[in-house]
């Protein structure tokens, strides 16, 4: 993160966890994201996914930053493999309040565990 995302993210929840202001149970690291784990899980295994640069939702991420929202769902089948869902996981992002997207910092939800219904609800 550059010192201009510092000035324009702060109080961001996720940026804060991105810098070690607040901790988090993290599953997955690199340069580009970061990996850790629900503090409300939806599912057995459920996983949040963070860009490690700001951005409000996942639409507005690839179009500024097109190489971290590939570094997201890079991490997401990582972090499937790793916690031995790869056979069957749901990966979700809630863009807009309209979605229930309630920390404004694109974020992916990898969820697994459990069985899945269709349409989600």
């Amino acid at each position: 993160m550059t010192s201009t995302d510092d000035v324009a993210t702060s109080g961001c929840l996720f940026c804060q966890i991105v810098t070690g202001e607040i901790p988090a149970d993290k599953v997955a690291e690199n340069d580009d994201a970061l990996a850790f784990r629900d503090l409300n899980p939806q599912a057995p295994t459920h996983v949040l996914i963070i860009p490690k640069v700001h951005s409000p939702t996942l639409p507005e991420l690839a179009a500024e930053q097109p190489a971290a929202a590939v570094a997201v769902l890079l991490m997401a089948r990582e972090v499937a493999e790793s916690e031995g869902i790869v056979d069957g996981y749901r990966i979700a992002f809630n863009n807009g309040a309209g979605a229930q997207q309630t920390v404004f910092h694109a974020h992916a939800h990898v969820l697994g565990g459990r069985e899945f219904t269709w349409p989600p609800g």
